[in-house]
């Protein structure tokens, strides 16, 4: 499947604005509303378009510490990274988990109230992890840019893989 211009502009608009309403979208895009909705949909089923979610202010909710902690693994065997994994995935506070190359094996972004609620996650759910050898973290101070447009050419025809 290929994603044309039209596809593309479906794309940047939804990601500016989730909430846009077909008829809208239809405006933007410069096709009428039903050719609009389809396209929508077929973007949707070729999981292109995997979700829509509100992006939340979080310092406005109480949500206003966010630390990212770098780690590594005791060992890179296949049993080990997977418990790591599903340990992970249990604990709400991690936002985000990355693999990485280099130094560490993985970034995770935690989100919590406070620094006491953030060392409670340090010691009873990070530090209760056999699998984890080596652990630093780097506390943010101010997040600068937080996009999440696709740094996607929107101008030419894009090739969907897999």
């Amino acid at each position: 499947m290929k994603l044309d211009i039209i596809d593309l502009k479906i794309l940047k608009a939804l990601q500016e604005n989730s909430k846009i309403s077909n008829i809208e979208l239809s405006k933007v895009i410069g096709l009428s509303a039903a050719p609009t909705l389809g396209r929508v949909q077929k973007l949707e089923k070729n999981r292109v378009i995997k979700s829509y979610h509100a992006f939340i202010d979080h310092s406005k909710v109480g949500l206003g510490f966010t630390a990212l902690v770098h780690l590594s693994l005791i060992r890179q065997k296949t049993a080990t990274v997977s418990n790591f994994l599903k340990q992970i995935q249990a604990i709400e506070e991690i936002s985000e988990c990355l693999q990485l190359t280099g130094k560490y094996d993985y970034q995770l972004r935690i989100i919590t109230n406070d620094i006491p609620s953030f060392e409670k996650v340090l010691e009873e759910k990070l530090g209760v992890i056999e699998e984890i050898g080596l652990l630093e973290t780097s506390v943010v101070i101010a997040s600068k840019k937080n996009s999440r447009i696709a740094p996607l050419d929107y101008k030419k025809e894009i090739r969907l893989k897999g």
